[in-house]
């Protein structure tokens, strides 16, 4: 037949018997559904983790692989907003410099805008703020147009939470766009005492934190879906931020 004999032995002895693992595949086809088929082995490993099943990762991997369940988000590159109109301001250093780990929240903040397209050639505008000490979205604004609000709006918001909880001085980094250079932007960081930190020019590595969840989102919950309505897209959006 072509196969090891040992492989046939195992599925003489097997053949008949009840799926064991029946229960373990209804509920890793459910949390698959879940996540609107967004999550691969490793992902649905640890949502099986979170309750209490102790499985490992390769067992993962070969049940989605029985039952067919594939993430296919991946297929295509991202594309963000530009906002860089030249030098309009001071640019500021480059605080982060890449170092994009710390063990302490609220210490290091990134943001940056992205586009969306939805039908009737409307755009939807996203500009979050994301901690990187866990990854987590701790304000972000959305819009139909760019608008210097896009940003102050999730500004504020931080300012509030940096108030109540920083526990050292916080460092905000963006690109070079003219919302990051504008005098509002500016002032309000150096009134709170946050410092301002900045890509250089044409380098998205210098953000590359940020980028990355740009990438993912628009991934696993925009690419290879139809357009849809302003505010249909912004609900989902916020649903896949929370």
């Amino acid at each position: 037949m072509g196969i090891p004999e040992a492989t046939y032995h195992y599925h003489v002895k097997n053949y008949g018997k009840e799926d064991l693992d029946t229960e373990l595949k209804e509920l890793i086809t459910s949390l698959f559904k879940n996540s609107h088929e967004r999550y691969g082995y490793k992902r649905l490993t640890k949502e099986l983790k979170k309750l209490g099943q102790h499985i490992n990762h390769k067992k993962v991997y070969r049940i989605m692989r029985e039952l067919g369940l594939k993430c296919v988000k991946f297929m295509r590159k991202s594309r963000k907003y530009n906002s860089y109109k030249g030098k309009v301001g001071k640019v500021a250093k480059n605080r982060l410099s890449r170092r994009f780990n710390t063990p302490i929240p609220l210490q290091k903040l990134v943001t940056d805008i992205t586009e969306f397209k939805c039908l009737n050639e409307e755009k939807l505008y996203l500009n979050p703020i994301l901690d990187l000490y866990n990854g987590e979205i701790i304000a972000y604004g959305i819009s139909e147009r760019p608008t210097l609000g896009l940003v102050t709006e999730p500004l504020q918001e931080t300012i509030e939470i940096i108030k109540n909880h920083a526990i050292y001085r916080t460092t905000i980094h963006s690109d070079q766009g003219w919302h990051y250079q504008h005098n509002h932007w500016v002032n309000t960081l150096k009134k709170n005492n946050v410092f301002q930190s900045m890509s250089r020019k044409s380098t998205c590595a210098d953000n590359a934190s940020m980028e990355n969840f740009f990438g993912i989102l628009k991934q696993e919950m925009y690419y290879g879906e139809k357009l849809v309505s302003y505010e249909e897209l912004r609900s989902r959006i916020e649903e896949y931020i929370h």
